[in-house]
């Protein structure tokens, strides 16, 4: 075994091993899921093969291997409690994998598996045990097969290969669906591994509870269709699908006890180290906020990357999360500036070889995790402050558990995460209520349920539409590869119906009315994919009788299928009638105009915006376009205004498309744009924009117009948030751009008319109108001010006492906030000591306000919290300060009885 290999060394060197027997070099895919949207994050090595496993998809290789970047963050697969605490969890890890779609199977993935392991890494063939799959449930048989083929291995020692039942040794993708038995190799790190040492009665075993055996590596044999709980049914192809997390072979490899001692991760613990300015011995003594630090650095680099920035909904909520988790841990070291960019930079430097994309965007990453940085530092001392304030009160009432809701109040109001608050508790020996923190959640944050290991799975009816695909290529009606796909070349095309789908099922014939699923031999209709929606059109039939089929919708159902869902409008279509498919060119044409402006406008965002502007999600309709980005801030008026000048010259300078199919990192090596949450093949599409000078150049599948001019106008309709951190454009071309000038123009005209004026003046004499009509308001706002002055004046004169305190509480009607405010001011100008409650409901808005002097909130009296209890009577809550705190809600029509609360409240405080 050599020590000195590196962790890049050794990723590599698995990938040129499987490479040598014949496997194709697959990169890693992105943290977000390409297309997929039951997952939050790519969290298996397996989830870029998915399709392939569930039949929905095919490759043109059947070997591959790979080193997949996985988060663990959500659902059933979520390390994030753990990061910190031992020295094997992590948020952000790399799986290496070599895979086998119905080619070779378990001789040859054992044989590999202890070639690499024993003759390439040189790992004692003494200290290796392997496990097989034996059935503790009795419905499948012992996997021989593996136990045979492990016993052949040279040097293995037979007492080594141990039988499991289905918790260790059974694999499967969900409830149902492709599944197999699995075989482990551990090895044994000697009893100094143990942490049960001296545990009465405790033995050292493979699969124990102890950490002396550890798992290195799964083999999975992908061999049963699981239809229900008992019921299984061998897989027409067997496949093979490995795993082995790079950080734990490493950590093996290089002869340390952690993965934090490695050369993946210790570089960001020194970076750390040498911030704190702390002595090694110091770092060991404290090796917590260390280890989450690095591990947290490194799995928020690997997402800004990939286009997740740091947000409050989903994916982003994560990103934040973890980015103010590592901060919160760097105060624990005496870090208290922005620090994580400085250990972000070090992740670039050390993983940017394996993984492009760091590079790349190594000045977005960097920016965002200081930025992130700054906002937190602004709400977390008064965030942590009210956290204490809690959990003081908790130790006060013996209790142990933080409420849920009080915990999403300090989340939605305060900008702490749960997890930062639930660090906090446990430090001090308590818990938080999550679920209830879930339940207080509104359907826009991140899901408790984030799920099964795979969600939803799709692919459900797969095996309809295989088996008439197997019964169409048999008989000579498709191709080898099934439907040709081409929705490039034309807009229609004439093929005999192959296949008719209606209710699930296979049918030759359909009915006027009926939902229909159309298989052609080829088609020229466009699937949804990219964000551009699917082809509209009609089916008709050739001869006589007379049919036609409306076309709403594509889609891929199985690997090689392509069909045409829609109804029938009229006649009898059946199996084998020749037919034309004709797709809806006027939608069309306006999809393509739409489609291209895109990717003008991506371009012309990155030149005034800045590189950080990268896609971030797009739809690609007939009537709109909407382009999501990765951006801070709000654009400005005048930047929207000079990008759409600069979309349209684009436009007019006619700039020609040119369309080539290349390798993937052929592409991505030229400077092609990967987009956000996309997926791409080996070969991909790519548009170029431009001659010589290329003015766009871009990874995609759409269809797009042949020259720029034909876009026509391009007018952008509005820009907003689409989630934190991330803006959103909407914008028309062609005809409906055409149309919204003509509205506006017509507009504009019918409002000059009102003001008797011409459309070039109206926007002056608008403004006279919008000034008057100001100032009109500022003196109506201030007769009100001074009609709720002379009422407060009059409530001051006869102050109730409660306890001998003056305690006046009081709803002053047609009173803003700002005008509350200075009628606690006043009366705390008047009372050297008491307290103040006032309510009013402008615009039918309930809102309070409450104040309470200095020497009042030392005897416990405290404005938030009163203003809270007042708060819950008209549907809402607040909070603030102990002398000044403001609450707003829902249900003005009971604002006197919220009042009516605060006396019986301050008597309860002011005798305890």
């Amino acid at each position: 075994m050599d020590k000195n290999m590196t962790g890049a060394e050794i990723r590599q060197a698995f990938i040129d091993f499987f490479t040598e027997h014949g496997h194709t070099v697959v990169p890693s895919s992105s943290l977000v899921p390409g297309g997929d949207q039951t997952l939050l994050f790519t969290n298996a090595g397996m989830v870029q093969f998915k399709d392939v496993f569930l039949g929905t998809d095919h490759r043109p290789y059947t070997r591959a291997v790979d080193s997949q970047k996985c988060m663990r963050v959500a659902g059933k697969h979520n390390d994030l409690d753990d990061v910190g605490r031992d020295d094997t969890h992590h948020t952000f890890f790399e799986m290496l994998g070599n895979w086998s779609f119905g080619d070779y199977y378990k001789k040859e993935a054992i044989t590999w598996a202890w070639q690499l392991l024993t003759d390439v890494f040189g790992l004692d063939k003494s200290k290796l045990w392997t496990t097989y799959f034996q059935d503790d449930k009795g419905d499948l048989p012992t996997d021989e097969e593996a136990a045979e083929n492990w016993c052949k291995q040279p040097g293995i020692d037979p007492t080594h290969v141990l039988p499991f039942g289905r918790k260790e040794n059974f694999w499967e993708m969900a409830e149902t669906g492709p599944c197999g038995p699995c075989s482990e190799i551990h090895i044994d790190r000697g009893p100094e591994f143990c942490n049960k040492q001296g545990v009465p009665g405790h033995v050292c075993r493979v699969n124990g509870d102890c950490s002396r055996y550890l798992e290195l590596w799964n083999l999975v044999f992908i061999q049963y269709n699981r239809l229900s709980v008992t019921q299984f049914e061998p897989l027409p192809a067997t496949h093979v699908d490995t795993g082995m997390g790079l950080e734990r072979i490493v950590s093996v490899m290089q002869g340390v006890s952690s993965n934090y001692r490695t050369d993946l991760l210790l570089p960001l613990m020194e970076t750390v180290r040498t911030l704190a300015g702390q002595t090694e011995a110091e770092r060991d003594a404290n090796i917590t906020p260390y280890r989450v630090v690095a591990d947290h650095s490194r799995a928020a680099t690997f997402l800004i990357a990939d286009g997740v920035v740091p947000g409050n909904t989903g994916r982003n909520y994560v990103c934040r999360m973890i980015i103010r988790r590592a901060a919160r841990f760097g105060t624990k070291l005496g870090l208290t500036g922005p620090f994580l960019a400085k250990v972000a930079d070090v992740v670039v430097e050390n993983y940017g070889a394996a993984y492009p994309e760091l590079r790349r965007n190594r000045a977005t990453i960097l920016t965002n995790l200081t930025r992130e940085e700054q906002r937190f530092q602004r709400t977390v001392d008064a965030g942590m402050s009210h956290l204490n304030d809690l959990l003081a009160e908790m130790t006060a009432s013996g209790q142990t558990v933080l409420d849920g809701h009080k915990a999403f109040d300090l989340y939605a109001t305060l900008g702490l995460p749960l997890e930062l608050t639930r660090d906090v508790a446990r430090e001090q020996g308590m818990d938080v209520d999550e679920e209830g923190f879930r339940r207080a959640m509104d359907e826009h944050r991140l899901a408790s349920s984030a799920g099964k290991v795979f969600g939803s799975m799709g692919g459900e009816d797969v095996d309809v539409y295989r088996t008439a695909l197997e019964e169409l290529i048999g008989g000579g009606k498709l191709s080898k590869k099934g439907v040709q796909y081409d929705p490039y070349s034309g807009f229609e095309v004439e093929a005999p119906v192959a296949a008719f789908f209606h209710d699930g099922e296979s049918v030759d014939a359909v009915q006027p009315g009926d939902t229909v699923e159309v298989l052609l031999p080829k088609t020229c209709f466009y699937v949804e994919a990219g964000g551009q929606v699917s082809d509209h059109g009609t089916i008709v039939s050739v001869e006589e009788p007379r049919w036609e089929i409306r076309v709403d919708d594509m889609r891929k159902p199985a690997a090689g299928v392509v069909v045409h869902s829609g109804v029938v409008v009229k006649g009898t279509p059946r199996v084998g009638d020749a037919a034309i498919a004709s797709v809806d060119l006027d939608r069309r044409k306006a999809i393509m105009r739409n489609h291209t402006a895109t990717h003008l406008l991506h371009a012309e965002l990155r030149k005034i915006l800045g590189d950080h502007a990268r896609q971030a999600g797009s739809l690609v309709a007939p009537d709109r376009l909407r382009f999501d980005f990765t951006h801070p801030e709000a654009v400005t008026p005048e930047q929207l205004e000079q990008i759409e000048a600069l979309v349209n010259r684009a436009i007019l300078e006619n700039h020609r498309l040119t369309t080539m199919v290349k390798p993937l990192q052929q592409a991505i090596s030229e400077g092609a744009m990967a987009l956000f949450g996309e997926k791409y093949g080996e070969s991909v599409r790519t548009i170029s924009i431009g001659n010589q000078d290329v003015f766009s150049y871009e990874l995609c599948g759409g269809t797009h117009v042949h020259e720029t001019a034909d876009i026509g106008l391009f007018l952008i309709t509005s820009e907003g948030s689409a989630a934190a951190g991330v803006r959103r454009i909407e914008a028309v071309t062609g005809q409906a751009a055409y149309e919204l000038v003509q509205r506006r123009f017509k507009a504009l005209k019918e409002i000059a008319g009102l003001m008797t004026t011409s459309a070039d003046e109206a926007p002056a004499k608008a403004q006279v109108l919008v000034d008057d009509l100001d100032k009109a308001h500022k003196q109506l706002g201030k007769l009100r001010q001074e009609l709720v002055a002379l009422e407060f004046e009059r409530k001051l004169e006869s102050v109730p006492h409660i306890e001998g305190i003056p305690v006046l509480a009081a709803v002053l009607a047609n009173a803003d906030i700002d005008t509350l405010r200075q009628m606690c001011d006043r009366f705390r100008e008047k009372f050297s000591s008491g307290v103040v409650v006032l309510g009013s409901a402008p615009e039918n808005r309930p809102v309070l306000i409450a104040a309470v002097t200095d020497d009042l909130v030392q005897r416990g009296l405290k404005a938030g919290d009163l203003v809270k209890v007042a708060a819950q009577v008209i549907g809402g809550s607040g909070g603030g300060r102990p002398t000044l705190a403001q609450a707003g809600g829902k249900d003005a029509s009971k604002l006197n009885e919220a009042i009516d609360q605060v006396g019986p409240f301050v008597k309860a405080k002011l005798v305890e």
